[in-house]
């Protein structure tokens, strides 16, 4: 058997392994019933009958700008051939997934040397087919398997701009110009801001590459080149969400190019103080059921807050009050929520580091360190060792399991990262995992680990660097 045909067959094996991982993911543990899911589901149904993008506001369908229009496209298209199967959309998912693991091999032989592409194409891509965690967003209704997709694949686009890049064949790829239309930089930008319909904050992929550009054309006779790249990156990323924003102007008389930032419909009010509060202790994935996800919909429990939420006696019993407040209505509105906001403002001029220093660095932790077990029917829970063994071993094995595979991926791709660190294009990945993360760590309330999966396209490619032979550098 010819080289070649070793590695056709061994991408058909890494093919047909990630399709079995995936089906077998979406028959044995689908979910449905996410907090985003039937919203998302209720959009796209609405939208291809109805013509509405929209959902029903006091039992009259209302056109919303809540959520981009991305994801919901994606659904409308599956239902118009399956009906309303969400089983259907996932199968549609497992196959946007697997073109992800080809798109990401390809990265991966983007920045090898020459003599390794092939091999560490094939190792980004049985790694790519084989990660259970972005398999497991194809088993759900959510945003995170078609937003990776865009994510891979404008990296891969934004690739060919590095100066020593490397084609398919081997060839160094110079950092050429090219027509308007076929512009690497308009490429890239174009493809996410195709992304961004999906996710609104897919353009950090563009501010990341904008850092990697920034610390390598700072000289002012770079300036040009610069402005330029920033530009055409500017373009790509504005065109598709232009028809989005011109109907959110007819429809809904709002500039609105993204979604709102906490997707609340016109009027309503964002309890932005208890966010404020949460920020200052809240950095568990756990705590979120118990606090944030909890308003406007349920009772809050005080006693099951951990005791890090409050800094004294007297600051719990505040904090106590003011949830008994809220759990008498089930509402937060703007003056119980300026009593959790002066909480909060008290908390961080007692501690400034704890807010804005330590809390974000807990959640980095949370978001990349987790056994990343949220939609599968498993606690996550490791701690007390022997009390969780006692209690259910199956459980506890497979949250460990996955916590190893989870470490096994960050050891490789950091390992991959130092042998690559001189590469073309290595820069970009790392800024880019580390400015998602910081985002995602500081301004956004609630630590989902699923809010790094964007970043394992990646993770993944910088993996697949230690399978470069050892003697080449």
């Amino acid at each position: 058997m010819t080289p070649k045909q070793m590695t056709r067959v061994n991408m058909a094996l890494a093919a047909v392994s990630g399709l079995a991982l995936r089906l077998y993911l979406v028959l044995k543990f689908p979910v449905t019933d996410t907090g985003d899911g039937p919203f998302y589901i209720e959009l796209a149904w609405n939208w291809l009958k109805n013509g509405v993008y929209g959902f029903p506001v006091y039992g009259k369908l209302t056109p919303v700008d809540m959520r981009v229009p991305g994801y919901p496209a994606f659904l409308a298209s599956v239902f118009a051939f399956a009906g309303q199967s969400t089983k259907a959309a996932m199968i549609a998912q497992i196959f946007v997934d697997l073109a992800t693991c080809f798109v990401i091999a390809l990265i991966a032989a983007r920045i090898a040397p020459e003599g390794s592409r092939r091999r560490v194409a094939l190792g980004g891509l049985w790694l790519a087919a084989l990660c259970p965690f972005t398999a497991n967003y194809t088993a759900v209704i959510l945003t995170e398997t078609l937003v990776i997709f865009f994510t891979a694949l404008a990296i891969l686009v934004l690739l060919q701009t590095v100066p020593g890049s490397k084609d398919m064949n081997g060839a160094v790829m110079p950092a050429r110009r090219g027509a308007f239309l076929s512009n690497p930089w308009f490429l890239g930008g174009l493809v996410a801001g195709f992304g961004t319909l999906v996710r609104p904050e897919t353009p950090l992929l563009l501010f990341a590459a904008s850092l990697v550009l920034l610390a390598k054309w700072w000289r002012p006779a770079d300036w040009r080149k610069l402005v330029r790249a920033g530009l055409l990156m500017a373009i790509g990323l504005i065109l598709p969400l232009i028809p989005w924003a011109a109907r959110n102007w007819r429809t809904l008389h709002d500039v609105q190019f993204l979604a709102p930032r906490y997707s609340e419909l016109p009027g309503e009010y964002t309890p932005l103080g208890f966010t404020a509060w949460t920020n200052t202790w809240m950095w568990r994935f756990r705590d979120v059921y118990l606090s944030q996800w909890k308003v406007n919909d349920e009772e809050i429990v005080i006693s099951q807050l951990p005791p890090y939420a409050f800094d004294s006696d007297d600051e719990r019993e505040r904090v106590s009050d003011l949830i008994d407040e809220y759990n008498e209505a089930l509402t937060i509105d703007p003056n119980l929520d300026q009593g959790f906001r002066e909480i909060a403002r008290q908390r961080t001029e007692r501690s400034p580091l704890r807010t804005y220093l330590k809390i974000p660095a807990l959640r980095t932790l949370t978001l990349w360190f987790t056994p990343r077990v949220e939609l599968l029917p498993s606690s996550g829970h490791l701690w007390p060792v022997r009390e969780e063994w006692q209690d259910d071993r199956r459980d506890f094995l497979v949250t460990l399991g996955l916590t190893a595979v989870n470490a096994i991926y960050l050891l490789l791709a950091a390992a991959g990262a130092w042998v690559a660190r001189r590469r073309p294009g290595v820069a970009l990945l790392i800024v880019f995992c580390i400015v998602r993360t910081l985002f995602f760590a500081r301004f956004v309330e609630t630590p989902e680990p699923r809010y790094v999966l964007e970043c394992f396209p990646a993770v993944i490619a910088l993996a697949a660097q230690v399978f470069t032979r050892r003697t080449l550098t």
